[in-house]
């Protein structure tokens, strides 16, 4: 290793060494110890190796051995590079891919006259979003989430019922295994901060929500409006962004409830105007 008191900057060759003595079963402390003998500050070299270390181990594949095992998952017809998918002679347009995390963006999901007939439908019975309570398996506001919501029961009118046979369709996935949907509006600044859709087995309320269906293993969200600014459906680990558009929709799948499916995600918050999204969640089993 070759460094000097006043070049602190930290190389890629400095950070190939750092991985050789890790990987050579050096101890943290003394891989630091050694940096500083050779002219580092001591906290450059702390952080040095921290985002070395972290950077390196985001990039090695994960140890299968200790995951929980993967179970089925939602995949829509892809075979043979499609541009659209028809179901009952509506054309979904195949915008995007995306293999890790497994993304789909779909355009045109929803007509015009769906997005507005739910929008008006779900209006009315509008409140503060709440989110998984992961001690009781109830529910509670929380302020990592400012948007206002409300869930339809599964097939409780003919344009849900619709709705819902063509996403089964679409995603090969049986109707019966979908929660209700889920509309919500953000208003200018409201969000939804990153986070994970499936249930962490380790909390003790997941048991409860676990027994109405298993576990969450994909989410579809469509997009009812443009808004003016901002409210995209971002993916933070991967760097991936999709933009509200009136009638696509963005789908991911998981197939084990573990950080390793980079499905972390968030709704960015509104800049200007309204953000209106239908969530369907789809699950193992049949949601009771």
């Amino acid at each position: 290793m070759d460094t000097t008191a006043t070049a602190q900057s930290v190389t890629p060759e400095l950070r190939r060494w750092i991985i050789e003595q890790a990987e050579a079963g050096c101890r943290p402390q003394d891989v630091i110890q050694a940096m500083i003998t050779s002219g580092w500050r001591e906290d450059i070299a702390i952080k040095a190796m921290e985002h070395t270390l972290r950077e390196h181990l985001a990039t090695l594949p994960p140890d299968e051995s200790d995951l929980p095992p993967p179970v089925p998952v939602p995949e829509p017809a892809l075979t043979g590079a499609p541009s659209e998918i028809v179901v009952e002679g509506h054309a979904v347009k195949i915008l995007t891919t995306m293999k890790h995390p497994r993304v789909v963006v779909f355009g045109g999901l929803l007509t015009d006259a769906e997005c507005t007939g739910l929008m008006k439908l779900a209006e009315p019975r509008l409140m503060r979003s709440e989110t998984v309570d992961n001690a009781t398996g109830g529910s509670e506001i929380n302020p990592s989430r400012t948007s206002d919501g409300m869930f339809f029961e599964r097939g409780e009118h003919d344009l849900i019922s619709r709705i819902e046979r063509r996403i089964g369709l679409l995603l090969g996935w049986p109707v019966q295994n979908g929660e209700g949907l889920q509309i919500l509006r953000y208003r200018p600044g409201a969000e939804y901060r990153p986070h994970h859709d499936y249930f962490d087995p380790v909390h003790p309320g997941s048991g409860k929500i676990l027994a109405r269906g298993g576990q969450r293993v994909g989410t579809l969200v469509m997009y009812l409006n443009t808004p003016e600014g901002g409210g995209a459906t971002t993916f933070p680990e991967v760097g991936l962004e999709v933009a509200p558009v009136r009638g696509n929709a963005v789908f991911f799948s998981y197939v084990r409830a573990h950080v390793s499916t980079k499905t972390l995600h968030g709704g960015a918050p509104v800049l200007a105007g309204e953000k209106w999204v239908a969530t369907k969640w789809l699950r193992e089993g049949e949601f009771i």
